[in-house]
Order: structure tokens, then C-alpha cells, then sequence
């Protein structure tokens, strides 16, 4: 994780998952964990792809990565996606790499209720019980019922009250407790079911052949030369623009830029929210203005993040894509064929 010294005795919670997309839910569980089992910091391990999952619907990991560190803005919590360098795909490989890297820390894995029955189907679930201590927080619909399940009953005896989560990072594993908590019900599954659906090619027709689907790749390109436009007027420097056709559904390009100081990036943000609000394009979302290192201007076939120098060299997003295609491309070694998979 950039800028964690390997020598670090921290309490960390890791909380791994898809992300896509990161939402109010995953903050809610990381300021619970912080709060009711004492830890120092919160890691977000957006994860690449999640083997039990189906890579349909997906949005590309730089796309999720930069969503969870929009949401993310706490001094206490880190996102970043290891297992793209580390070379891991089941969970079990990942926390051993970070205990290596990290042999001083403590670690705690976080996870919601409604993973609890899930635990089996994972790879290796009885050596993650025994490699790392694990909190379980309360979901919509899974309390105390998802603790009938098979791995919480096969580790029983090794349960923590929930009044004694503070004692948690300390404990050696098998080690794991259930927080019960306020319920937050955000969800990633009912967010994309929100979405547009926007995977239909552009310029094709529905199967009703009185309605045809509109062309859109003509709009955003007009979207794109507005945006362009708005920035430079406002002096905004290293404009980079990411194509994102038949990468993602959510938009068609990603555009970073800078501005010198916080100011002159909110003062760009709002320039251009009202100009492509001028332009036609009714409401346009902007978040970030509050802190003003980093907001983001949701155009929709045309997303804008507008930074400070240090916080984009930090979050670095142009790398983060190089990264993904990277990964793409690249040739994977074989592997030994193994009977369980997991996230």
C-alpha cells in the first residue's frame, strides 16, 4: 500500500470486495470497524475481478478504483488494489502476501453478514479463519440468523462477544466476531440495477423497429469538445482524456485535469457543471467541492476529475488504467486446478 512503512504495528481492517460501485454501505462498516474493534486504519481492497462472480456487468477496475476513492475520503481509511501487483486471486493469497509484507501489523478482516454462508465456497476458508482474526457486521437481512450457518458454526468456539471487538486485532486466529450494529442499506446488486442499461451497441435498433435506439456517440463527442473547451478556458493544465467506449457502461470518456490550488479547481468544477448545464444537459452532479483537492463533474457520457497536483500524483488514475490494460494483455502463467474459488 503506498506510503505504509513495511515496519508498521497498526490495527488494520481489510475490506475486500468488487466494489462495483463502492457505496455508503462499504464507508458505513469501515467507521463501525474503526469505532467498536479500535482500528487505526481501513484498507479498501478493490479487487480486479472476484472469481466467483462473473465478469459481465463489470466496470473496469481503474473506473471502481477511482469511485471507491471518491467515496473514501477519510484520513483513516486507503483504497488501493494490491492484488493487481501482488499477483493474488483468492483472498487467502492475498492476506498472507500482506502479513508478509506487513509482519508487524494487525490485521482484521472485514466482511458483512450476508458473506457468512459464502465462506465455504471460498478457497481455503478453514486456513483464513487460521490465518487472520475476522469481524462479521450486521446487513439488512442477515443478523443473527446468517451465525447458523456452516463456517461460523465449525468456528464457534472461537467467537468473541461482540462487547469484546476492541480485544479483536490482538487475538491470535482462529479468532472472529458478529457486531451488530445500525443497518445500512446500500447495495451494490440494487445500484446497478438502477443503472441505464447502456451495454445495447450504440446506433442499433431495439426489437420494436418503430423505436430505434438513439445515437449517442455523436452527442458525446460534442459532450467532450464542451468539456475540453471549459477546462482550457479556465486555465485548467494537463488535460488527459481516457477513451472508455466498449470498456465501460457508465460513460464514454474520462477526462483528469489540474488546477493550481483548491479554488481554481472548485472554480473549474462549477464553470463547467454550468456550462454543460447551458448547453442542455440539465443537472449536473459534483462531488468533492467540500475539500477541494480532488471533485468530480458526473457529465454522464462524459466523466471529469479535477485535481490538485500532489492528490493526483497520489491517486495517479492515468497509471491505474496503463496498469489495467497492462494486466489485460498479459500472459498468465498456468495454474493447478483447485476444487473451491473465492472472492
Amino acid at each position: 500500500m503506498p506510503g505504509v512503512p513495511r515496519d508498521t504495528r497498526r490495527r488494520i481492517g481489510l475490506l475486500g470486495g468488487s466494489f462495483n460501485p463502492a457505496h455508503e454501505g462499504h464507508l458505513h462498516v469501515s467507521l463501525e470497524a474503526l469505532k467498536r474493534l479500535g482500528l487505526d486504519e481501513i484498507w479498501w481492497l478493490v479487487s480486479p475481478q472476484n472469481p466467483l462472480k462473473s465478469g459481465d456487468g463489470m466496470e473496469p477496475l481503474a473506473s471502481r478504483l477511482a469511485r471507491a476513492k471518491q467515496l473514501a475520503r477519510h484520513p483513516r481509511i486507503r483504497v488501493d488494489a494490491p492484488e493487481l501487483l501482488l499477483g493474488t486471486r483468492y483472498t487467502l493469497d492475498t492476506v498472507q502476501e500482506l502479513k508478509r509484507l506487513y509482519p508487524h501489523a494487525r490485521f482484521v478482516w472485514l466482511i458483512g453478514a450476508d458473506i457468512l454462508p459464502q465462506l465455504v465456497h471460498w478457497e481455503g476458508w478453514r486456513d483464513l479463519f487460521g490465518t487472520i482474526p475476522i469481524a462479521a457486521f450486521a446487513r439488512p437481512g442477515w443478523g443473527y440468523a446468517a451465525l447458523q450457518s456452516a463456517a461460523p458454526r465449525a468456528f464457534a468456539r472461537y467467537r468473541l462477544d461482540a462487547g469484546q471487538g476492541r480485544r479483536l486485532a490482538d487475538c491470535a486466529p482462529p479468532a472472529w466476531c458478529f457486531i451488530p450494529s445500525r443497518l445500512d442499506s446500500h447495495s451494490a446488486t440494487a445500484i446497478r440495477a438502477e443503472r441505464p442499461n447502456r451495454t445495447r451497441p450504440k446506433g442499433k435498433t431495439i426489437s420494436d423497429p418503430i423505436r430505434p435506439l438513439p445515437d449517442r456517440s455523436n452527442a458525446a463527442d460534442a459532450q467532450l469538445a464542451l468539456v475540453r473547451r471549459s477546462l482550457e478556458d479556465d486555465k485548467a493544465e494537463d488535460i488527459v482524456v481516457i477513451d472508455l467506449k466498449g470498456k465501460s457502461s457508465f460513460a464514454d470518456y474520462m477526462v483528469i485535469a489540474s488546477g493550481r490550488s483548491n479554488r481554481q479547481v472548485v472554480a473549474i468544477a462549477d464553470h463547467l457543471a454550468e456550462r454543460l448545464k447551458q448547453a442542455g444537459q440539465g443537472y449536473i452532479p459534483v462531488e468533492g467541492k467540500q475539500g477541494g483537492d480532488w471533485v468530480l463533474v458526473d457529465a454522464g457520457d462524459v466523466v471529469v476529475h479535477v485535481f490538485r497536483p500532489e492528490p493526483r500524483a497520489f491517486y495517479a488514475l492515468e497509471k491505474m488504467w496503463a496498469l489495467e490494460n497492462d494486466a489485460a494483455v498479459r500472459p498468465k502463467a498456468a495454474k493447478p486446478v483447485r476444487r473451491k474459488r473465492a472472492p
